[in-house]
């Protein structure tokens, strides 16, 4: 059994006492429960190991990771089953630092041959939220529609701080699988998110959101120590007329539409249409930590980003 732990944010198993733990938020990233996925005979039936950041003994066999209540990120870890076909994807990793572990994203490209069948490469970006990954995923259509983004949350942060490394700005190309691989060009780089929203749902089980509250920060440099103690400031109101406003800090950020299962347990997308006013309490987080600043199956390989310590700062 391999199993990594440490202090994580000292959860609870209701809802309740997680919305409120969240509220000071401490990720280490030192807990990592570990699942041997059995891939499909047909394609090597090799033994796929995916990390979750979760608690628990390490698991084998060929269904999803279970998620727990108390779980608060989710990497972008995830079993496929795709018309019977069982494959298993890995681009966040563990990472020994200090007496404990970091996570390592990477943009990464996973390949599945089947002899006279299947060829195929897909990029996948290195990313964790805080939410869920809709396991098992059965195909790469509509990539966003597969998770789950944000959790309750009501608190009021005034920044996030974190720790960094990062090797970054690799060409772009885009790879589905389906298409034959293009070099798109320009560069890649990593960044984090945190987007406060507020969010209601009509009797239909559409889902609004407002926006209360926004950090972000892109990585445009490579940086091969570690970087402790960075802030980035969250911003609230309408900041879409600030100086330094990008569209990646927008509403939906930029190209990226965020689904989440509504009270009926469908997927539907967040209809982010506006700003809230600057003391609009949220109900809601999303926390977005990626290799790839790029839409889905786009981004650099080779791109790396290292986090440790993330934290809401008050």
């Amino acid at each position: 059994m391999i199993f990594l732990t440490s202090e994580v944010f000292a959860p609870s198993v209701k809802a309740q006492a997680k919305m409120d733990s969240l509220i000071n938020i401490r990720g280490r990233f030192d807990n990592w429960r570990v699942y041997n996925l059995q891939e499909s005979g047909i394609i090597g039936g090799n033994v796929k190991t995916i990390y979750k950041l979760s608690e628990g003994d390490t698991l084998s066999g060929q269904e999803p990771c279970p998620v727990r209540a108390e779980d608060v990120f989710s990497p972008c870890n995830i079993m496929a089953n795709v018309v019977g076909v069982i494959k298993g994807s890995n681009s966040v990793f563990p990472e020994p630092r200090g007496d404990g572990y970091c996570a390592r994203l990477s943009v990464i490209m996973e390949k599945v041959r089947v002899l006279g069948m299947v060829n195929m490469e897909v990029l996948v970006q290195g990313t964790i939220l805080t939410g869920y990954f809709n396991e098992p995923i059965k195909d790469t259509k509509s990539a966003y529609t597969k998770m789950d983004c944000g959790i309750p949350f009501t608190g009021r942060p005034s920044a996030v701080r974190y720790d960094y490394k990062a090797d970054v700005g690799h060409t772009v190309i885009r790879s589905t699988g389906f298409s034959p691989q293009k070099v798109i060009g320009g560069r890649d780089y990593p960044f984090i998110a945190v987007f406060l929203q507020r969010r209601e749902e009509d009797a239909d089980g559409n889902v609004t959101a407002s926006r209360v509250g926004t950090a972000y920060r892109r990585f445009y440099e490579n940086q091969e120590e570690w970087i402790n103690g960075e802030t980035i400031p969250v911003r609230y109101g309408d900041i879409s007329r600030e100086e330094d406003f990008i569209p990646e800090m927008g509403l939906h950020n930029g190209d990226i539409l965020y689904y989440c299962k509504n009270s009926k347990g469908k997927i539907v997308p967040i209809q982010e249409n506006s700003w809230a006013s600057p003391d609009e309490e949220s109900t809601h987080i999303i926390v977005w930590i990626s290799s790839s600043s790029g839409e889905a199956f786009h981004g650099g390989p080779g791109n790396t980003f290292w986090v440790d310590n993330f934290q809401l700062v008050y």
